[in-house]
């Protein structure tokens, strides 16, 4: 998987996800068109299959793969969004995946990724256990190859297909100018979404979103080189907490995105109850962090409309109770 992500490889995973992955809508509330300033669209990937935007990189990458070296099976790394994806492609494609999950990952999704039919392994995330290491050490015993959550050209490319369908779903609004903002751990999702809409709305400029204490992306792009946090992957994001952006998606965050957005827990937790009261949807922390951005951050963007990504669905229920009721805080 050597292969440089760009439109074209985008696009061919396009085909490759054409009946499988879902076309996600394009929504839009009054309400939160006031609390803007501005039109306000969100592209809903709660509603992709696995319940968040992973489903489309896992798929184009277990895609890719020659067909001999696919049916050995894969292994994967993730706290739980890239580990139902992965999971859950593999189980349609009838081969064994093996994930590496932390012990503290949310029950939910850890139990998703055994009903998807996955092998889980854990390790200790906060004791500095190196999930790396781990999956090498399967990849080597058991000849699986290793699906990365972001560092890979065609699963940037499958995060891409998001990317397209914004830009055909917004011209279809008569939006060809916005700011885009993605929920950003690693990369991926935002580079892919960059590449396609360089190509395809080339008047949108996408910023990556971020939680306050992990901003490595916003810190990289303002010193123009890859920059890591160095405190624990532990918190209420742990959809996006990474330790730095990849060697393969900064490249492309560098060349492509505006200034990042950090944003709070208290505002994180107010675009999760928005999302709900408003647009009607479970969006976890994580994926709520780039709607966060557009409604209290909007000083950060050029004028003109905002789209944000609801990346990820799969909050922890009791979590999201207290949210609600104005308990999490």
């Amino acid at each position: 998987m050597s292969e440089i992500a760009s439109i074209a490889t985008i696009e061919a995973a396009a085909a490759r996800l054409k009946g499988r992955a879902r076309v996600t809508p394009l929504l839009s509330s009054p309400f939160l068109d006031e609390i803007a300033g501005r039109p306000l669209y969100a592209k809903a990937e709660v509603l992709q299959h696995t319940g968040s935007f992973k489903f489309r990189g896992a798929w184009s990458a277990l895609s890719a793969l020659p067909p001999d070296l696919r049916a050995q099976g894969v292994v994967a790394f993730s706290s739980g969004n890239h580990a139902q994806g992965v999971a859950r492609a593999a189980q349609i494609m009838g081969v064994p995946a093996v994930i590496v999950m932390p012990e503290d990952a949310p029950e939910l999704k850890v139990a998703n990724t055994r009903a998807f039919g996955a092998e889980v392994v854990t390790y200790d995330r906060a004791g500095r256990q190196s999930r790396e290491e781990i999956g090498a050490r399967l990849q080597a015993e058991r000849g699986l190859t290793l699906i990365r959550p972001y560092d890979d050209a065609m699963v940037v490319s499958g995060q891409g297909t998001c990317g397209l369908e914004i830009a055909r779903q917004a011209a279809d609004r008569g939006v060809t100018e916005a700011s885009v903002i993605a929920c950003c751990g690693g990369g991926g999702l935002t580079a892919g979404i960059a590449l396609a809409l360089e190509a395809t709305a080339p008047g949108m400029r996408v910023h990556p979103a971020e939680p306050e204490g992990f901003d490595d992306t916003a810190r990289s792009l303002a010193a123009g080189s890859i920059q890591a946090n160095t405190g624990p992957e532990k918190g209420v994001w742990d959809a996006i907490l990474t330790p730095a952006p990849g060697e393969v998606t900064f490249p492309i965050l560098n060349r492509l995105c505006g200034p990042g957005i950090v944003v709070s827990e208290d505002e994180t937790y107010e675009a999760m109850r928005l999302a709900a009261t408003r647009l009607k949807l479970v969006v976890e922390p994580g994926g709520a962090v780039a709607l966060a951005a557009a409604l209290f951050h909007g000083d950060a963007l050029a004028d003109g409309p905002v789209i944000c990504t609801l990346s990820g669905g799969n909050a922890d229920p009791g979590l999201h109770a207290r949210v609600m009721a104005g308990l999490a805080a």
